[in-house]
Parts: C-alpha cells; structure tokens; sequence
C-alpha cells in the first residue's frame, strides 16, 4: 500500500485525534488558570478535592486518589502536599492498617471546594455554550460517551 493511501486512511482518524489532545490542552490549560486566579486551585487540585469530599465520611486512601485521578503515587503525593499546606486536606492514618494512608478533606477544603463549583462550573459550561448549541452538546456528548474511560461519567461528575 503506498504511503498516500495510508495517510488517506489514517487521516480522519488522526485529525480527530489531534484536534481532541488540542481542545483538551487549550481547555485545561484555561479553566485551570481561571480556577486559580479565582481560587488559588488547579483543576487538579479541584478534582482531588471534589473526589474526596465524595468519598466516605470525606476520606479517600491516597493510592485510590492516585487511580482516579491518573496520577502515579509520587505524583499524587505531591500534589496532596500541596494541597495539605493550604489546609484543605489532611493526612489520616488507618488505626487497622498503618501501612494505609488517607487524604482528609478539611473543613476549610470543604469550603474552598464549594466557592471554587460555583465559578468553575460557569466557566466550563460558557466555555462550550459559546461554541455550540444544546442539541450539539448533546450529540458531541453521546460521541465522547463511546471513548474508554467515559462510562458512568456525566455532569455531576464535576459539581460539589
């Protein structure tokens, strides 16, 4: 097959491909300087705070953290550390186990976490309202739904 024919081929494929990693990056890299010119988190740090609050009794193993969020233990260790000296998350450890390790939102995290839903779930919805309509949203919403790793999501995934 010659090459021309496999850039055919591929080319569909590969523009979606690299037009989502570019929307993901642009978006991300927005909304996160929104959050923290706001609020003083990334959109990290928001999703780990919004991950706990979630959890029971407001409490999360830190190596389950790190599967939900994508990070590596080292990573989300760091990213807990910082998190640990704004005081809105603390280290807890299992009167069972001392090996286990959990992330603790505090009182402060909680409400850090409230103040920073209510702006930063405006700006993700205009950030798509801008640039499509509801019936759009919907249908680009049911075509991401085919990607892995969207089951189960939707938009209360995102709110506190």
């Amino acid at each position: 097959m010659s090459s021309q024919v496999l850039r055919t081929q591929a080319s569909s494929g590969l523009d979606a491909w690299v037009r989502l990693l570019r929307a993901h990056a642009w978006a991300t890299r927005t909304l996160s300087a929104d959050l923290f010119a706001e609020h003083g988190l990334t959109i990290n740090d928001y999703e780990a705070l919004l991950r706990i609050s979630r959890a029971e009794d407001g409490r999360m193993r830190r190596v389950d953290l790190a599967d939900q969020l994508l990070l590596t233990p080292s990573g989300v260790t760091r990213l807990l550390d910082g998190l640990e000296r704004a005081g809105v998350v603390e280290r807890a450890t299992c009167a069972s186990d001392r090996r286990v390790v959990y992330a603790v939102l505090t009182e402060t995290g909680r409400e850090k976490l409230h103040e920073a839903s209510t702006s930063h779930m405006a700006a993700v919805s205009d950030f798509f309202e801008q640039r499509f309509n509801e019936e759009e949203l919907v249908q680009l919403a049911k075509l991401l739904d085919r990607l892995p790793g969207t089951e189960g999501a939707d938009s209360a995934d995102c709110a506190a």
